[in-house]
């Protein structure tokens, strides 16, 4: 289950002599940028993998326990840009208990002895100290660009450190990351005449930072495209900004909870309408209705609008998206109801994706929100459609059917409603047709999350049908093993499966030895898996671990959470107490 089989010590047997020489090899493999392509190439023959090896300067890691720094680093000697992914993505749902693992440390120092000319590192769901941040920051005099997307770990000092070592920083992305203790005084740190930024995002840190180190180095750095500030920039200092930045393409919002004066309500007014190349407008944390049409003026070129964080109402997310015609993408909050998703229909013709989250996703007896209606409209407008994220209330199989035959391009579908176990709620049946329809029309299918009330024979169609599918996410589904069974044996392309709260057991776990070490991941949570039939699967598949963490209090027998992937590396040397690695 490693995210690149090909990263390995032992290059294809064929030794055969190539028609190309070796320069001109390299000089075609340079051009080929896609890391399943190159996976590929490099099984061709011998000539080819050393032609790759030496010739790749991105990495792409899904996992980061598939294999050890030390195995990459033999491997690919001229590597610029990692992108490194540790803890599974139901880490996000607090399924995975505190100090689980994922630290990236052990990969810098290996990074930092091999890769002195390293110059871009993308981490997700991992573990960042401030030792790690500094050591970053000292090692690579020519690092440019660092992207820390839902990782924790690191305080104000180790972003200090960055901004006072890199001096060739291009970018600089905190994203969604848990953080604490992370003041504002890191902006005082870059060089006085640092001018090399181009992307600026610190919107997920809570802290107060100082609005006059950010004016300097906003105002220093002419070639920034992405600024993207937290809630504690209040709507007079982001015009000031913005004076300094109207060429910028991206925009996080800071605090929209401001009384203005109508002379500040103008300036800011004037400030959006310059951003004449905004493409992308996301923030308004709690934005208040008096000043939302500040931002039409920006609105005309906008290809993703991301309101996520805006509980607004219908009325309000109408007027708003008549001044986006260009609309490719839009989040919002279900508290747009269905008749703002009816405005999305007839205001968004080239959306391609939606995504609408719950404002309350605990409050499962809520009336609000959105239905089957909204997802109707929207599908009937935006035809283009081919990425859903939607949390609803309920839903019915002819809404499911009807969408998808107004939209058969998705690539990805995932519909969560949001009462576990709920049926078709006029039919009182279960939602297997639905769920089938969309395997059935939608041959591009990528990512499938499935909900609601569903029997085997949703996953027969899936298995049957969802021949693309390489993401599956499922919860509180299924009727026995055999549903599981299906989808193991009918999806050739399945790289991820995430399951909770189903009755599937061992013989399902266990029906997937022949698949497992072609896929990234199995996550099962809360399901009917044995200590017993985990041990099996880590005899019968020793390239595989299977680890596995019991409640407090559980069953011995039980497995109540499993983690299976593919490793070249054997069992992780930083499991805590509570990770059984069999």
């Amino acid at each position: 289950m490693d995210p690149d089989p090909n990263i390995s010590d032992d290059p294809p047997s064929n030794s055969a002599s190539s028609p190309f020489p070796d320069e001109v090899l390299e000089r075609v493999l340079s051009f080929v940028d896609s890391h399943k392509d190159r996976g590929s190439v490099s099984l061709v023959r011998k000539d080819w993998y050393n032609a790759e090896r030496w010739t790749r300067s991105k990495l792409f890691i899904g996992n980061c326990y598939s294999v050890s720094p030390e195995i990459v680093a033999r491997r690919f000697p001229r590597i610029k840009s990692i992108t490194l992914k540790g803890r599974p993505r139901f880490s996000d749902f607090n399924l995975l208990p505190q100090d689980w693992g994922a630290n990236v440390h052990y990969w810098l120092v290996m990074f930092a002895k091999v890769y002195p000319f390293l110059e871009e590192l993308r981490l997700k769901r991992m573990t960042v100290t401030d030792e790690s941040l500094e050591l970053l920051a000292k090692s690579f005099p020519d690092f440019k660009a660092l992207s820390l997307s839902s990782c924790d770990g690191f305080s104000e000092n180790g972003l200090k450190a960055i901004a006072i070592h890199c001096r060739n920083l291009t970018e600089l992305d905190i994203q969604d990351s848990a953080t604490e203790d992370v003041g504002g005084g890191w902006l005082s740190c870059f060089p006085e005449n640092f001018a090399s930024l181009e992307i600026l995002n610190f919107a997920s840190l809570n802290s107060e930072v100082n609005f006059d180190d950010l004016e300097r180095l906003v105002s220093q750095c002419k070639s920034l495209r992405v600024l993207k500030v937290n809630e504690s920039i209040i709507l007079d200092q982001l015009q000031r900004l913005l004076v300094h930045a109207s060429q910028i393409t991206e925009l996080g919002i800071g605090s929209f909870m401001q009384e203005l004066t109508p002379r500040q309500h103008e300036d800011i007014e004037i400030a959006f309408r310059n951003c004449r190349k905004l493409q992308v407008l996301s923030g308004l944390w709690e934005a208040t209705t008096p000043y939302l049409p500040v931002l039409y003026g920006a609105c005309a070129g906008l290809t993703f609008l991301n309101l996520s964080g805006v509980p607004l109402q219908s009325g309000e997310l109408a007027k708003l998206l008549a001044h986006c015609p260009n609309l490719r993408r839009l989040w919002v909050v279900d508290t747009v109801e269905d008749k703002g998703l009816e405005a999305v229909g007839s205001s968004c013709p080239l959306l391609e994706e939606l995504r609408v989250f719950p404002a309350d996703p605990y409050d499962h007896q809520h009336r609000d929100g959105v239905t089957e209606l909204g997802f109707l409209a929207v599908s009937r407008g935006c035809r283009k459609l081919h990425y859903v994220l939607y949390f609803c209330r309920r839903m019915t199989n002819a809404a499911v059917v009807t969408i998808v035959q107004n939209c058969p391009g998705f690539t990805h579908f995932r519909l969560c409603i949001m009462t576990p176990g709920q049926p078709d709620y006029l039919t009182n049946e279960p939602m297997d047709e639905g769920f089938g329809a969309v395997a059935k029309t939608c041959t591009k299918l990528k990512r499938f999350s499935v909900s609601g009330l569903l029997t085997d024979k949703t996953f027969e169609y899936i298995g049957k049908y969802a021949k693309n599918v390489e993401t599956l996410s499922v919860a509180f589904a299924g009727s026995s093993d055999w549903g599981m069974q299906c989808v193991l044996e009918g999806c050739p392309k399945l790289r991820k499966l995430e399951i909770r709260d189903c009755p599937f057991g061992d013989a399902a776990f266990l029906s997937g030895q022949g698949k497992y070490e072609t896929m990234r991941s199995l996550w099962m949570s809360a399901c009917n898996v044995t200590m017993k039939g985990c041990r099996l699967l880590a005899r019968e598949m020793p390239r595989l671990n299977v680890e596995v963490i019991n409640d407090e209090g559980s069953d011995d027998s039980q497995a109540d959470k499993v983690y299976v992937y593919r490793s070249l590396a054997g069992p992780r040397r930083d499991a805590p107490p509570f990770v059984v690695t069999l």
